[in-house]
């Protein structure tokens, strides 16, 4: 079986659509599991959510995804984001508003539990360090965890008592075995490692591999669409710069 790992869509729906027809020229994805916040940021909500549920994806709640039907008090947000979601918000049909409302905190599947922040905090830690890693594995007892939030694509693997970190690349895949690992397949809307293109990954469980993938988008389109519903230029700026 293979899955196709996405988190941190954010309204990017030219970034989901380049990323899903890079899928497709990979060999047959089953599934494909979501890790939250498909709203939020970007400039087309409601067509993402469309779009998740027409393909059927697993997906976990992101803390946009709640603060967008105003399960989270927007203060939470820095401004920038706050305003945005309140623009997301003003967009979401009734329909929209009940799959975000819907969509579950943690979801396992076979070896691996789903979510969007952490196993500790699911909508709101960012597991970005060892130390947040090495917490985090006495929270869940599968032998994987997928996490989105921090937009940066990570693995960190419990080595007897050690916890090592990697950046994950394109060229090079992850080995899952007996040892107990949390992967980040960054972020397909809002990339922020310093690489603009959108991140997604490929778990194939013949081969025990994830691998990591990155694709380029048309970022003026998703900017031109942003500027002309005046979301904040910050938000549109930082997508050329992967930041």
């Amino acid at each position: 079986m293979r899955y196709a790992i996405l988190a941190d869509i954010h309204g990017n729906l030219t970034a989901l659509k380049a990323v899903l027809d890079d899928i497709a020229k990979q060999d047959k994805v089953d599934e494909i599991w979501c890790l939250g916040d498909v709203v939020g940021y970007g400039p087309e909500p409601s067509e993402c959510i469309s779009l998740m549920k027409k393909l059927n994806a697993v997906c976990v709640a992101g803390n946009h995804d709640i603060g967008a039907i105003g399960q989270i008090d927007l203060n939470y947000f820095n401004p920038t984001a706050a305003e945005a979601l309140e623009w997301t918000a003003e967009k979401l049909s009734p329909l929209d508003v009940r799959y975000l409302e819907e969509l579950p905190k943690t979801v396992e599947k076979g070896d691996f539990l789903l979510v969007h922040g952490s196993p500790s905090s699911p909508l709101f830690e960012y597991v970005i360090s060892t130390g947040s890693a090495e917490r985090n594995f006495n929270f869940f007892h599968t032998r994987y965890c997928l996490v989105g939030h921090t937009h940066i694509p990570l693995a960190f693997r419990q080595e007897g008592r050690a916890i090592t970190s990697r950046a994950l690349l394109p060229v090079a895949g992850v080995a899952l075995g007996e040892e107990r690992v949390i992967i980040n397949p960054g972020a397909v809307g809002q990339p922020r490692d310093g690489d603009p293109r959108a991140s997604y990954g490929i778990y194939d469980s013949e081969d025990g591999f994830f691998r990591l993938y990155r694709v380029d988008y048309n970022i003026r389109a998703t900017q031109d669409k942003m500027v002309q519903a005046g979301l904040p230029l910050t938000l549109v700026m930082r997508l050329e710069t992967g930041k």
